[in-house]
Parts: structure tokens; sequence; C-alpha cells
């Protein structure tokens, strides 16, 4: 039944744009809308301010989705990439079974469609989930999404999007949505294509969701443009963060204690810090934290150890970076504790080449997960987590390196 009422345009209106909200003009327009579909269907007490904004909406591993229509936001659904503050549905629904497998998970949360286009046929929504799967897939380094949905929805995310509900099933009583009942559900996106495919590959152009989602391009989308192949998108300044999460709102000021100092770990700059709520652990806080911060990237890269018989060459995927170190995927065993080069593409222009040795390491026997350790840092590699240390927020990349030495 569901499917029958599938309508995904092929080419939209040109007045339609799918972008990350990053202004505070189109925050404040997804938070606003946010705020009154939540309130409308009893998921959330009305707020002063107009806007529902969560304490995750303010980490740089959340990315805030808008579709703007003739320049105004009519849709938006926020992508949560897994940190210190975990997910919102971990609280009830446990994830235990997906972290076993391999890929990065993010919850889809914050959906909201403006009333005057829910009754169209799919006109923002789908759009809004094309652009969420090409994001996740290409951009955003994500595999399994998770979901935390009202029961009298569910079987839409089921029949249309082909999740699989999670263990625990319904809860009755989910603090996060006002206490209302949830059903929690997940997609694994490696799977996906050929899910849709079955599903989907002999019904109609416009009622394909297999053809739309994996196989259209829309112009629609705007997608971000990065210089190195880093993995979020993070927009929250400072000024912005006073003015959501202070200013308009009590979030930060209902943190608890623990709460705040991880935001502080997470914006360990003192630009950020000045706009932070004060963290009476502040103190002790920082022996708890990693010696170097450390940054998400998806870097392809090589590993080369010589030895006086041979040499042994291993191809990597580099996902995190510090000052000293970084982790990688390998899809065969490495060895531990010798010294090689490892040579990493930071981004379309931007190479890294650097004396690295695996101190530690797990596989599974058809996946492996292994910590580096550097000699000593390069040019590049040293350009890039300045950038970042810097706290540019993802339009700023491009233009942060221009000023940096060499």
């Amino acid at each position: 039944m569901y499917r029958s009422f599938v309508d995904c345009d092929p080419k939209p209106d040109k007045r339609l744009v799918l972008k990350i909200a990053e202004t505070k003009e189109e925050l404040e327009a997804c938070f606003r809308l946010l705020h009154d579909a939540y309130v409308g269907s009893g998921f959330m007490r009305p707020d002063p301010s107009g806007m529902r904004v969560t304490i995750y909406h303010a980490l740089p591993t959340t990315t805030t989705l808008c579709a703007e229509f003739d320049g105004e936001v009519v849709g938006t659904l926020s992508l949560i990439r897994e940190s210190v503050f975990g997910f919102p549905l971990q609280s009830i629904f446990d994830l235990h079974a997906i972290r076993e497998e391999i890929g990065q998970i993010a919850e889809v949360s914050a959906l909201a469609v403006h009333p005057k286009f829910r009754n169209t046929g799919g006109m923002i929504l789908f759009p809004l989930m094309k652009f969420m799967y090409e994001y996740c897939t290409t951009f955003f380094d994500t595999r399994h999404l998770v979901i935390a949905v009202n029961p009298n929805r569910i079987e839409m995310y089921e029949s249309l999007l082909l999740f699989e509900r999670l263990k625990e099933n319904e809860v009755e009583n989910y603090d996060f949505a006002n206490g209302a009942p949830a059903v929690g559900a997940t997609i694994d996106l490696h799977a996906a294509p050929g899910l849709f495919k079955r599903v989907y590959e002999k019904k109609p152009r416009r009622k394909n969701l297999y053809v739309y989602l994996m196989r259209s391009r829309l112009r629609n989308i705007v997608m971000p443009r990065r210089r190195y192949f880093s993995t979020n998108d993070p927009v929250m300044t400072p000024n912005l963060l006073d003015y959501f999460f202070n200013q308009r709102t009590r979030t930060f000021e209902n943190l608890s204690e623990r709460e705040k100092g991880l935001l502080h770990s997470i914006y360990n700059l003192p630009e950020y810090k000045q706009v932070l709520p004060a963290d009476l652990s502040e103190s002790n806080f920082p022996s708890r934290q990693r010696k170097h911060q450390r940054y998400s990237l998806k870097c392809p890269g090589i590993f080369s150890v010589i030895s006086p018989e041979k040499t042994d060459v291993y191809a990597l995927q580099v996902v995190e970076f510090s000052d000293d170190g970084f982790l990688a995927n390998s899809k065969v065993p490495l060895p531990i504790n010798a010294w090689g080069e490892a040579r990493i593409r930071l981004g379309s222009e931007e190479k890294s080449i650097i004396r690295a040795m695996a101190v530690r390491g797990k596989y599974n026997g058809a996946h492996g997960l292994y910590g580096f350790r550097l000699a000593e840092a390069d040019l590049p590699w040293r350009k890039l987590v300045g950038v970042l240390k810097a706290g540019a927020i993802h339009e700023d990349l491009d233009n942060a390196t221009r000023f940096l030495p060499g």
C-alpha cells in the first residue's frame, strides 16, 4: 500500500534546493520547522524559543540537511555520527549487533516537512531521502543508519525504505520524544542497492525507488566542497553555538557536569570555550582526554615495510588521525612493531609521506583495524592538523589552507 503512493519525480522543480544547513537563518528555520512538527505530533512541549534544539545539534559530528523551496526551508533532517555523546536512541535500544559489523553508524533524527508539502506525494520527502542516501554513502562515511520512530510510522520506513526493526521492538516511553512510544530500526547501506533492486526493479520509473535513490542524479542537490577527505561538515562557529545554545535556548545550561566536560573536550579551543558552559570538573577533566585530539577522515593509502629479502606493500584506509598517529582499516593482517613508509592521500591534491609503525591492531579474518604511531609528521600532515585544530568549519577548510606556511 505504501509503495503504491510513491511518486518520485526524477526532475524536481528547479526552485527546490537540497543542501547542508549552515547559516544562522537556515539552521533557525530548520529548528523552527522541527519544533512545530514535534509539538504538533505530541513529541515535545512548546519551547519559548519556538525551536527544537538538542545537544546533538551542537556537535561537529552532526549534519543538518535542509530542503529549500523558492528560498524557504520546507524540509529538514539531521544525521548524527557517533561521538562521546553516543546516539539519542542508544539509551533504549541495544546497538551491540550493529557495532560488531564493519562500518560507521549514524542516527537519522529530527525529520520534518512543512505542512503545505506533506500531501504532495513526497515532493520534499523523497528528494530529502535521496540527499541523505548520497551524503551518507559518499561524504559521511556511514554504513549503518539507525532510527527511532513512532510505532504508527514504522511500517512506512519498513515498506518504503526497507529498514529492519531492532530487537527491542517497541519501547513504551522514549524520553527524547517527550515520552512517546518508539520503535527502533536499521538499514545497512552496503546491502541497500541489492535490497532496493529486488523490491523495486519492476516498478514504473516514478515509483522505482531503486533507480531514483541509487541510479539517478538530482541537480537540485548541492554537495559540500571539500579540499580534504574529511567525513564531517561542522558548521557551528562560536557565535552560532552561543546564539542557539545560550541565548535562544537553555541547552548548555541544562547539561550535566559530565556532559559539560565532554563538550569542553570536543571544543578544546579558547574561542569556543568562551561560549561553553562553565565546567566545574574542568580542572581534572583534561587528564581523562586523549593526549592529542583525533579527527575523522576517509583517506586511501599504502604502507610499505622493507626487509633485506623483500618489500611488503599493504593497502590502507585511514579513518582517524592526530598529531602523532592514525587509525587505519586493512583487508589483510599487518605486521606489528615494524617501521615502514606510509603514503596517504589526505585530499584530491594533498599527499603525505611519513615513517610509521603499527603498534596495535585486531584482525578478524576479513577485516583489520590498526593504530599507527608516526616517527615525525610531514608538512602536509601538519597543515591539515593545523586547519582542524583551528576549528575551521567545513566551508572555511579550503581557504584556511592558503594561509598556512609552505
